[in-house]
């Protein structure tokens, strides 16, 4: 007897090979788009590794609504202060490297970290990140207590070899921007000053004002008002050419040839990022740093719009690391 209908195997239909095709390449189209949407897709958060309120904080707000503007999209500016930029800078280098979580820093907490802390720091910055470009640059200004004796650079150079050590300066801490950039001065110009650290450039400034330090590296932006209130007076601006917001007041470089100590800003990505995000992330702030929109605002704190290129940017971090470096090694500053 035959199988009955019940017990009989039937074969199975196999889909025919050009159905299958035609299948697989639909689903890999789908992936594609997927992956391929236009950046951005979402929300970018910008870490900045400083405290709400200052210089930094508001470059990198500034950043932040633009790129907004530009992509339709919410990008936020989340404050990540703590331990002199680690914890913020420390966040992106380990972050996911798809254009959605950028670094806005400066100076001392990607450059002058990299040499003062070296191994101890928990990612490299030149590994670990990636250059965009850069926002601005700010120029310090050297502030003296009212009735100090020197009344220029050329006076301070003077006094201090004539009497060594006896010129005492304030810092926001051993190694500081401010305590670093009075350091390489101080080597430049052959002379010994005695470093006091605060806990800040508030305090520091402070100290000058009340006449308990007699000078003090300080910001240009907070120091002005002092300035020309008479509380303060200045001494030089450590750019290498004078400050247009300040034109009147000299340059360190012009008594101490090749001396500059800028404070930099700048927008990093973790590394890995695709290429064509970075392109597009600078091109976009690029432009908006050389509207007269944006050049007002940046005047407004004492900051020269620069928006080199990404590679620009990265050699010029290079030789920053380098620069500040051996400032920190001749200084004998070390992580306390």
């Amino acid at each position: 007897m035959g199988q009955s209908r019940k017990g009989r195997r039937h074969p199975r239909r196999l889909m025919p090979a050009r159905q299958l095709c035609a299948c697989a390449a639909l689903l890999m189209a789908g992936a594609t788009s997927a992956q391929a949407q236009p950046y951005p897709a979402k929300p970018i958060r910008i870490v900045v590794p400083l405290a709400a309120g200052g210089t930094g904080d508001t470059l990198a707000r500034l950043v932040a609504e633009k790129l907004g503007a530009a992509y339709g999209q919410q990008v936020v500016a989340d404050n990540r202060p703590g331990a002199n930029g680690i914890i913020g800078t420390e966040l992106v280098a380990k972050a996911t490297p798809d254009g959605y979580t950028l670094l806005s820093a400066s100076t001392g907490n990607t450059a002058i970290n990299a040499g003062f802390y070296g191994a101890r720091l928990p990612f490299n910055v030149e590994r670990d990140l990636v250059a965009v470009t850069q926002i601005a640059t700010t120029t310090s200004v050297v502030i003296v207590f009212p009735t100090f004796s020197a009344k220029s650079i050329k006076d301070l150079i003077s006094l201090a070899k004539a009497r060594p050590g006896s010129v005492n300066y304030a810092s926001a801490g051993t190694g500081s921007a401010v305590h670093l950039g009075t350091a390489l001065f101080e080597s430049m110009a052959g002379i010994k000053m005695t470093h006091v650290p605060y806990k800040g450039s508030t305090q520091g400034r402070i100290a000058v004002v009340s006449g308990e330090t007699d000078l003090m590296f300080d910001g240009l932006l907070p120091s002005l008002p002092l300035i020309k209130a008479g509380k303060l007076r200045a001494l030089g601006v450590t750019a290498v050419k004078r400050s247009s917001v300040v034109p009147d007041i000299p340059t360190i470089a012009e008594t101490v040839p090749g001396y500059s100590a800028d404070t930099w800003y700048g927008v990093f990505a973790p590394h890995g990022t695709p290429k064509h995000i970075v392109a597009k992330l600078h091109d976009t702030i690029a432009r908006a740093l050389q509207t007269a929109e944006m050049k007002e605002k940046l005047l407004a704190q004492g900051a020269e719009p620069s928006g080199n290129t990404p590679e620009q940017f990265a050699a010029f971090l290079k030789s920053e690391i380098v620069k500040w470096d051996k400032v920190i090694k001749d200084s004998g500053a070390k992580p306390e």
